[in-house]
């Protein structure tokens, strides 16, 4: 019973968003959020102070993804309204009109990048929106954008998914080297055959055999570095393989290179001058530099960013214990008189800045009227609410599945999957990893829930641990196609009203194929 109680919401909001009629988000998560409760009251006989506490974590939690997305949505809104997507359309036009080339540089090489400097499903926020703006499907784009941004993501954010992810358990800093290469070596292998996949949502069969030469080669000139650089090195990979693949891809495009002759065409003759190509892209390459000098922490400003240091303190009674640093690091402890807490990043996050900064700075530089700034302002609300109550309700949900300890519905079902699987887990452990993303949204607290049980297993059943940690990364990151939050930004990012099951429907198949080429590099290759 508490096997299919922990299962059963998740299966109710499975059904609730792929069903004939399927609710949106925002009302099919609200839903299961608030049965959940009910069962973890009720049932699982928890506190209501806990419970309680969990649910305004599980709000507050929220700030950070719908601010990404509101920041997001603001950027692309500037973009458009002040003529930046338009020039930056016609430039990409003249590096090549054939449609693979645009869906490889943006959608595979520029995603890539934009993974590996910042994550927190920045690439989909900022490569889909470009994609529309070159003529593709909005929802056909999405499904692109998701399944593509997976090999990367192991090493997001400066490698924050391995680095922290896997920092708290009792492993050698040898051992999270060995994570690392063999989680690159995993991806390595699906990027043979998922990105193709994911060209398939978007352009024909017959498009992708044609230019299979070229996409070939933006994959391996992204993949190769990418791979060399983890063997020795857990926090670079992505951002180095992403920054080789963009370069790489944009001279094979312009050149013609591995691209059907017959659909090539010629480029159009630049109408854009370089001045007025990064003055408009500046909102792309503004939000790049900021990521990138807010990330790498040697440089110093990361540190300062996320400072708690020099907290003013307030009490709130029974409320909790709200601090406010310098760094605008916010943080509410013992809610409710409990040991859960909450903080936020404010400078930190991938919201503030970059995207509303190099937002308030094109109002400038492309010197908007104020009513396209007003409509800007307008335009990126009316699209933020429901995003706003779907991942609320999401993260309270997300929050209850993980509270409980030994009693969680995480915990749960995985020491449920241990037993049903024994020692054949070596090929399935990615799975696990990708349930932790397809709630929590991240591959970081996929690997920070999930690790512990991970090590204890390949301790107990004799696996590798370095292996069964990779098939765990590999996991929590191709999990992120099939994430709710992930599925509710890009589409909010896009304008789609109720598309979210319609994604997920089609993102599950490629999730499965990318766990058993994980599973058979496992098996095969690392064992």
């Amino acid at each position: 019973m508490d096997l299919f109680l922990s299962i059963f919401p998740i299966v109710l909001l499975i059904f609730l968003m792929v069903k004939k009629n399927p609710l949106s988000s925002h009302k099919a998560l609200p839903i299961v959020a608030l049965l959940f409760y009910f069962i973890k009251l009720v049932y699982f006989e928890e506190s209501a102070n806990i419970i309680n506490a969990t649910v305004l974590s599980g709000i507050l939690t929220a700030l950070t993804p719908i601010l990404i997305i509101w920041g997001a949505i603001l950027l692309f809104r500037t973009m458009d309204n002040s003529g930046s997507m338009n020039t930056i359309k016609e430039w990409l036009n003249t590096i090549s009109r054939n449609k693979i080339a645009q869906l490889m540089i943006i959608g595979w090489a520029f995603a890539f990048l934009i993974e590996g400097a910042s994550g927190f499903g920045t690439p989909a926020a900022l490569a889909a929106p470009v994609l529309v703006g070159l003529g593709f499907k909005p929802v056909r784009v999405a499904i692109l954008a998701l399944i593509m941004n997976t090999v990367p993501v192991s090493f997001g954010a400066i490698g924050t998914p391995t680095w922290f992810g896997f920092g708290g358990l009792d492993i050698s800093s040898e051992q999270l080297i060995r994570i690392g290469y063999e989680s690159a070596f995993i991806h390595f292998a699906a990027a043979l055959i998922i990105p193709v996949i994911a060209l398939s949502f978007v352009v024909s069969w017959s498009d992708i055999k044609k230019n299979i030469v070229f996409i070939y080669l933006s994959i391996l000139s992204t993949v190769i570095p990418y791979f060399i650089i983890a063997s020795f090195n857990y926090e670079f990979p992505a951002l180095i393989g992403g920054a080789a693949g963009l370069f790489f891809s944009t001279v094979f495009a312009k050149k013609g290179i591995g691209l059907s002759k017959e659909e090539l065409g010629l480029p159009n003759k630049s109408s854009v001058s370089p001045g007025v190509l990064i003055k408009a892209s500046f909102p792309l390459w503004g939000t790049i530099f900021v990521l990138i000098i807010t990330r790498i922490h040697q440089l110093g400003i990361k540190a300062i960013l996320t400072s708690s240091e020099h907290s003013f303190d307030i009490a709130l009674g029974s409320f909790g214990q709200l601090s406010i640093s310098p760094s605008l690091v916010i943080a509410l402890n013992s809610i409710f008189l409990t040991d859960i807490g909450w903080n936020i990043k404010l400078l930190y996050i991938p919201a503030l800045l970059p995207f509303f900064l190099i937002s308030f700075l094109t109002f400038w530089i492309m010197k908007m009227s104020r009513s396209s700034i007003t409509e800007t302002w307008m335009d990126t609300i009316s699209k933020i609410k429901n995003p706003a109550i779907a991942l609320m309700a999401a993260l309270v949900f997300v929050k209850l599945l993980m509270s409980g300890g030994d009693q969680s519905g995480t915990y749960i079902i995985g020491q449920a999957l241990t037993i049903l699987i024994g020692s054949n887990w070596k090929f399935f452990a990615s799975y696990l990893g990708a349930f932790g993303s397809f709630f929590a949204g991240s591959n970081t607290i996929s690997n920070l829930t999930f690790g512990g049980i991970q090590l204890s297993m390949a301790k107990n059943l004799g696996l590798s641990i370095p292996t069964i940690l990779a098939m765990q990364s590999v996991g929590g990151a191709y999990g992120n196609m099939i994430c709710i939050n992930n599925i509710v930004a890009v589409s909010s990012v896009l304008g789609l009203s109720n598309k979210e099951g319609y994604i997920l429907k089609r993102t599950v198949v490629p999730m499965i194929i990318y766990g058993l080429i994980a599973g058979f590099i496992a098996l095969v290759f690392l064992y």
